[in-house]
């Protein structure tokens, strides 16, 4: 479709974009008559003109078939095929419009890219290629192999040997690698190096401790003294005195078995039956007491006469640690309908 012109027959040549809407908006403020004026349709009419529209598609599908007749050249090193094609691609693509060649342009970039990633992965093998004869040769000739001199040795040995190394070839292999490695520098002392045996240790000063005062050296230890023998005492006191009690009720009836829960249990204080089951232990060990089983296979305690004691020896003793919780301690009581202590407090001992 043709842009009617107020002015002028002839035609005016065609542009693209931008540059013609403003052409035409020129045109449009020249004509003589008002009969000429465009809507906002007719802005479009270059985008739109289907001579242009194949002109651009044309483009597109001869760099498609370019890259692919070329793909040999192009994977060249040297070749910069590849760039041109993609250089005029990015030309076309400001003048696409359309779907049918924002498509074109699409089939153009994945072949390209395609191509791109062959060369690329040329590229890196070639680079990665190594040929280890190759660098040693390259290696003895910048250490500085002579390979003039030492020729009749070299027949001897089979040719093993090409010739010889100067003195400082691998310093020059050193200095050349040093810019590779981030190293410390190395430290050198200016008196020379340190002795291998370590210095002799300094002298300790011991310093004076501040003597405690009479009074504490007095009074310290007797305190201590007293504490360990006022425990000691009462601990002896309460076993001599629950020995006591178990030898008046073997007296009292020597054929009946004194049970082992009945005499230490006291139905009134859990902690109390604790300390008399603690005491009780003073006396078996000492062998002033003995335990043993009924005929129900329950616990009996018994006092030892003083000449059972030295003829049981320690040999025949067996030891065993005693458990007891307060749940347990009412199960006994309830077991054994124990309604009062035998073992009174010392407080209540001479009521």
């Amino acid at each position: 479709m043709k842009r009617a012109r107020g002015g002028g027959d002839e035609e005016a040549p065609r542009q693209n974009g931008s540059a013609g809407r403003r052409k035409g908006e020129q045109q449009q403020s020249d004509g003589d008559d008002g009969a000429g004026a465009f809507g906002p349709a007719d802005l479009q009419d270059d985008d739109n003109d289907p001579g242009l529209r194949r002109e651009i598609r044309s483009k597109y599908r001869d760099l498609i078939n370019s890259v692919q007749q070329n793909r040999e050249d192009m994977l060249s090193p040297s070749n910069n095929k590849l760039t041109e094609v993609l250089e005029e691609a990015n030309k076309l693509f400001k003048d696409v419009r359309q779907a049918r060649e924002a498509a074109l342009d699409a089939q153009l970039l994945v072949v390209a890219t395609d191509l791109g990633k062959e060369k690329a992965s040329q590229l890196f093998a070639e680079g990665t290629a190594f040929d280890p004869t190759a660098f040693a040769e390259h290696l003895l000739s910048f250490m500085g192999l002579n390979r003039l001199e030492d020729g009749e040795d070299d027949q001897q040995n089979g040719g093993a040997v090409d010739g010889y190394l100067p003195q400082d070839a691998w310093h020059r292999v050193a200095r050349r690698a040093e810019c590779c490695f981030r190293t410390s520098p190395s430290f050198h002392y200016m008196m020379g190096s340190f002795h291998a045996e370590p210095p002799p240790p300094k002298q300790r000063i011991e310093r004076q401790r501040k003597a405690p005062s009479k009074e504490a050296k007095r009074m310290m230890p007797t305190q201590l003294k007293k504490m360990e023998s006022s425990h000691q005492e009462a601990t002896e006191k309460e076993v001599e005195r629950i020995l006591g009690y178990l030898k008046s009720y073997y007296q009292d009836d020597p054929t009946s078995p004194i049970s082992y829960f009945e005499f230490v249990i006291d139905p009134s204080s859990f902690s109390r039956t604790v300390e008399n089951i603690f005491h009780m232990s003073f006396l078996i060990r000492d062998g002033l007491a003995r335990m043993y089983l009924d005929n129900d296979k329950l616990p009996c305690i018994a006092p030892v006469e003083e000449g059972e004691v030295e003829a049981g020896g320690s040999c025949s003793r067996k030891q065993c640690i005693v458990a007891i919780s307060p749940k347990i301690w009412k199960e006994l009581i309830e077991a054994f309908d124990i309604r009062d202590t035998m073992i009174h407090p010392p407080s209540t001992q001479n009521e």
